[in-house]
Formats: structure tokens, C-alpha cells, sequence
């Protein structure tokens, strides 16, 4: 076997989930197709799969595929071409007193009770509410994924100030891939989860990545609404990547 999984596409093993609540909209339900979790060349597969549409959580890369419903469109930034806009470039000076750290993935009691906070003031009820160390473990880092922790943190005289959110990002040899951000609600206003994809487009150009994956945006979820405002952004039809023109509904 060589080292690019990409010769081994025939014994690549896909399996469908059964059906389960839907994340985004509770009336429907949903299903997923997932890489086979033991395979041990999964590390390799995730930056192939990545590009076909699939996202990891956890220790499972997965993409929805549901009966009737193509709702969920994974999207992309090309990062050469990506250019701030006036929002954007407010957000950055609004933030011009938060330093950036990239960390290992290794959860600090610090973190966990951050994520905890979110979580409680922004999903209150969506099934995550009593995620402990365990939970932020096998959802945010897992067993083989090379992830790295994002850090915000306010900047003071004195050294380090309170942290502020942590951008979950996994690294490959040609993209980074936004995972989760969690932030501190008190400072909502900052707009830290726009701030903390702009500072992963900064270092996915700095070290010559070539895209910064965010996972799914669905049309009319105003929850996803965000990641239309980063432009140009692309999306997966299913077989190529192709930019999503300014005028498509968002």
C-alpha cells in the first residue's frame, strides 16, 4: 500500500447511519454517510474526504445524507482569493486588543468551562447542555485528528488576560478545517466567531494552505447565515467545487 490513500479508493468503506434528529431543523429527521471509524488510515482519508464534503466530529468523518432533503451544502474559502470586507475589517479593529495563540488540542479546566458557558447561553436545550471533560474530548479533539486550539484572550500589561474563545481548527497538508468555536457570551458584541475565521484565513495564508473548510451552510438557517459573508466562498455540488455567486439567496 502507498502512502496516498487515494490508491486505495476501491476498499474504502462508507456506511449509512440510521436516521436520528436533525441538528438544524428538530421537525426533520436525518442520516449521514460515514467513513468506516476503524479504519486505521483514516488520518490519511480526512484530507481526501474534506474535499469531497465530509466534516469530522470527533473520531467520525461523516456527510449528511438524508431521504429528500440536500439542505446542507459544505463550503470552502479559497484562501488566496479571500479579501475582507469593510464588516470584516471592523471586526479586526474592533479586536486589535485580543492576542492569538495556536495551541496544542489538549482541553484545560479553563476551556472546558468556557464551552461549558456557551453552550448554556447558546444551545441551551440542543442536546449538549451536560457536556463535561469527556464530551469536549471526544467531540472536539478526538483520538487521531491533528487539531490545534485557537486561543483569544483580551491583551493586558500584565500578562495574559481572560480567555475570550478557542477555534477548534484541524490541520492538513493543504487546508485547515474550522471545527467549532465556542466564545465567551458576555462579549457577543466583538463578534468573535467572525473574528475567529478571519484569524484562521491569516494562518492558513501564512503557512501556504490553499482553503479553510466550514463545514455546511444552509440556506435560511440564520444560524449558518454568517459564512455567506465570506467571500468569494465556494460550495460542493456533490462532484466539484464551483464559488457561489453574490446574487444566490443567503
Amino acid at each position: 500500500m502507498g502512502n496516498d490513500p487515494g490508491q486505495d479508493l476501491d476498499q474504502l468503506r462508507l456506511f449509512h447511519t440510521g436516521e436520528h434528529p436533525c441538528g438544524y431543523w428538530p421537525e426533520r429527521s436525518a442520516r449521514d454517510l460515514v467513513l468506516d471509524p476503524r479504519d486505521p488510515r483514516l488520518p490519511q482519508w480526512y484530507r481526501l474526504a474534506l474535499g469531497w464534503g465530509f466534516r469530522r466530529s470527533g473520531d467520525i468523518v461523516y456527510r449528511p445524507h438524508c431521504h429528500g432533503c440536500r439542505a446542507c451544502v459544505a463550503v470552502r474559502i479559497p484562501v488566496e482569493r479571500f479579501v475582507p470586507d469593510r464588516s470584516q475589517r471592523r471586526c479586526l479593529a474592533r479586536n486589535a486588543d485580543i492576542e492569538v495563540r495556536v495551541l496544542p488540542a489538549e482541553r484545560t479546566d479553563e476551556q472546558l468551562a468556557l464551552y461549558q458557558r456557551y453552550l448554556t447561553a447558546r444551545h441551551r436545550g440542543g442536546g449538549m447542555d451536560d457536556h463535561g471533560a469527556n464530551e469536549f474530548e471526544q467531540f472536539l479533539i478526538g483520538r487521531w485528528s491533528e487539531g490545534r486550539f485557537l486561543e483569544f484572550r483580551h491583551r493586558t500589561d500584565t500578562g495574559r488576560g481572560p480567555l475570550l474563545a478557542v477555534a477548534v481548527t484541524d490541520v492538513t497538508r493543504t487546508a485547515l478545517s474550522a471545527v467549532y468555536t465556542f466564545y465567551d457570551p458576555d462579549h457577543a458584541a466583538r463578534g468573535l466567531g467572525t473574528l475567529a475565521v478571519l484569524r484562521q484565513l491569516e494562518w492558513a495564508r501564512r503557512e501556504g494552505r490553499q482553503h479553510l473548510y466550514l463545514g455546511y451552510w444552509i440556506d435560511g438557517h440564520g444560524k449558518m447565515d454568517y459564512k455567506r459573508r465570506f467571500r468569494p466562498l465556494e460550495a460542493f455540488d456533490g462532484r466539484n467545487w464551483r464559488d457561489l455567486d453574490p446574487g444566490d439567496p443567503a
